[in-house]
């Protein structure tokens, strides 16, 4: 029994810390944005900073986060608003990279990306903290 309320409680501690977690939007060096500009460019609202083509992508590890603090969604209503941005729009949901460091890698060689990480990274530029 003893083995068994142990085991809730750390259970209760992760998803405690998991739920107040940080989330780090970051860019492209190429990419010139402000954080009140964020959800637009994960919603398909905006698709160009200056002359340069924004390239959204989701962190899997990240995302429910990414969704509760910064979008105000959740995963359903995020998923319904990229099938209709798809019929109505012709838009491409963003690509869905499984971690921290393949989302990293992405942003750093591709111009124009945006994406979200976990800890404060390095060698990007980190739009706003949430």
């Amino acid at each position: 029994m003893k083995i068994l309320k142990i085991s809730f409680l750390t259970l209760a501690l992760l998803f405690a810390s998991v739920a107040i977690a940080d989330v780090f939007v970051i860019a492209n060096s190429s990419v010139q944005l402000t954080g009140a500009e964020v959800r637009d460019v994960f919603v398909g609202d905006k698709q160009l900073a200056g002359a340069v083509k924004l390239i959204p992508v989701d962190n899997a590890n990240v995302q429910s986060q990414f969704l509760a603090k910064v979008m105000k969604v959740d995963v359903a209503k995020y998923g319904s608003i990229w099938i209709k941005k798809s019929f109505r729009d012709g838009l491409i949901p963003p690509a869905m990279k499984s971690g921290d460091a393949e989302v990293l890698d992405y942003v750093k060689k591709t111009v124009g990306a945006v994406g979200y990480v976990s800890s404060a990274p390095s060698g990007v530029t980190v739009v706003q903290k949430f």
